[in-house]
């Protein structure tokens, strides 16, 4: 409507300008004036009827919502198993690194540096998981052996457990990517509240 009003106008604003040519012609000043005297009833807008929601508006709201409430549900919980998880995979890597020692392993300082990496990183979680409310796991610690006889068991139990904490950092990496918008608006809404 607005669109109409302005290509309106601009036919005027033209007309006008050219009146004076016409001029010479009655009965196209004829039909100006008429025109000019019809603009107001051209310029009336109308209200433009509001669209209904269709049933498939209504559907992918409703999803939306869900997958809303979906995710305010697992923010928890997966902070929660992502502490957990990375407190296990500590005390297996502080096993790793005593056990090493005594081997002379040459990882021994990218041991050291995974570990300050690790508790640096599950500092950071538990104050997300204290922003939102996010209980504390207590994981249960498996028994490991004192010491590992042989170098060989060394290398294979280092491979083993790198193998999975690269997994488990994947999977934790895709999982924070996931909820860091849920995390943002969490942590929003509660500086708002106070």
């Amino acid at each position: 409507m607005v669109q109409q009003s302005l290509s309106l106008e601009l036919t005027v604003e033209a007309c006008l300008r050219s009146y004076h040519y016409m001029l010479v012609d009655s009965s196209s000043s004829l039909l100006l004036s008429l025109l000019l005297a019809h603009l107001p009833v051209f310029t009336y807008t109308s209200p433009v009827p509001q669209r209904r929601p269709s049933e498939m508006d209504k559907l992918s709201n409703q999803t939306k919502n869900l997958m809303k409430l979906t995710q305010e549900l697992l923010l928890k919980p997966t902070l929660s198993q992502l502490h957990a998880d990375l407190k296990l995979y500590e005390h297996h890597f502080e096993w790793l690194n005593r056990v090493s020692k005594k081997h002379h392993h040459p990882a021994l300082p990218k041991l050291v540096e995974m570990i300050r990496e690790m508790k640096s990183l599950m500092n950071l979680l538990h104050r997300q998981m204290q922003k939102v409310e996010a209980p504390r796991l207590t994981p249960v610690t498996p028994s490991l052996p004192p010491h590992l006889p042989f170098h060989f068991d060394v290398l294979q139990s280092t491979h083993e457990l790198l193998q999975h904490f690269k997994l488990f950092c994947d999977w934790a990496y895709r999982a924070f990517i996931s909820l860091k918008p849920k995390i943002s608006a969490n942590t929003t809404t509660t500086t708002q509240s106070q």
